[in-house]
């Protein structure tokens, strides 16, 4: 188990881009999501201060929807674990949670506890990977646990439904979700087994990946395929603040814009017409700890 930071100060580097106060407007707002991964762990304060974090965003914006980035639950996402660790605190939201799977939900047999949970929204026929719209956005919710979904890669099953949606998209701005970051500084680190999926959406177009994961956040910059900076490429937050115990960071990786550790936050996407802003909100007093705007690159 990574260990924690020393303190919240001690994981906070500072975004270098401007505070997008209000983002609905600077990007023609139709949209908002808030959310965050690895979330449901019993005996931690995280999940409720992150439970009223979104409470008070739904406050602001009624018509918001949640997400989850994956491990819902702890430690194995059984059925038990969503109703003590999940359901006081995030279960308020089910009826306009979009979840996504992650690797813990995955610890019991075929999902099921997640499944159980989540009902038809955990994805339709069985799957586990499912798109929707949001606003003028296209919304793909994907599963990194490729050894429980029958591969990641372009011949998988999930692979083949990917390429479908990706070729047949009329949203000028996409968002895609899922668990495990193709990129990251964090104790985990960068998965390899999910490189299929950044790279399709990557030579797609799409403009945001959010993952979780490692437990901290971390907001990259435009990145091609291989990683490298690209100001054409697809941006990537690793948010895996919403509960669970913190971990630490390694070397940054190139194109590492903001890093924060040791705060359960979410994050608050608002989607535009032409592009999106973002901030992450954390602690009790929901301090803003990253925001900023960008536009679509379609």
């Amino acid at each position: 188990m990574p260990s924690p930071p020393p303190s919240p100060a001690a994981g906070v580097v500072p975004s270098a881009l401007p505070v997008a106060s209000d983002g609905a407007a600077a990007t023609g707002g139709s949209a908002v999501l808030v959310g965050a991964g690895d979330i449901g762990r019993c005996g931690t304060a995280g999940p409720e201060t992150t439970a009223r974090l979104v409470a008070g965003v739904l406050a602001a914006h009624p018509g918001a929807t949640v997400f989850t980035a994956g491990d819902n639950a702890y430690p194995v996402g059984s059925a038990s674990d969503f109703e003590r660790c999940y359901e006081p605190t995030w279960g308020a939201f089910r009826d306009r949670t979009r979840p996504a799977a992650g690797n813990h939900d995955w610890l019991t047999t075929d999902a099921a506890g997640y499944r159980g949970y989540f009902g038809a929204a955990a994805g339709p026929g069985g799957a586990t990977w499912y798109a929707y719209d949001a606003g003028t956005w296209r919304v793909l919710v994907l599963d990194s646990d490729c050894g429980s979904v029958g591969g990641c890669d372009p011949a998988s099953p999930q692979g083949r439904w990917l390429a479908a949606e990706l070729a047949d998209r009329p949203a000028a701005c996409t968002l895609a979700i899922w668990h495990r970051p193709r990129f990251s500084s964090g104790a985990h680190g960068s998965s390899g087994a999910v490189a299929p999926l950044f790279a399709a959406v990557a030579a797609a177009g799409v403009d945001l990946v959010v993952n979780g994961h490692d437990h901290d956040y971390e907001r990259f910059a435009r990145l091609a395929p291989d990683g490298t900076p690209d100001p054409a490429g697809t941006r990537e937050f690793v948010v895996g603040t919403g509960g669970a115990e913190p971990y630490r960071f390694g070397e940054p990786l190139a194109g590492s814009e903001a890093r924060v550790t040791g705060v359960p936050a979410v994050l608050v996407l608002e989607l535009g017409v032409a592009g999106y802003a973002w901030t992450l909100l954390g602690g009790p007093d929901a301090r803003v700890l990253d925001a900023g705007r960008d536009g679509c690159t379609r």
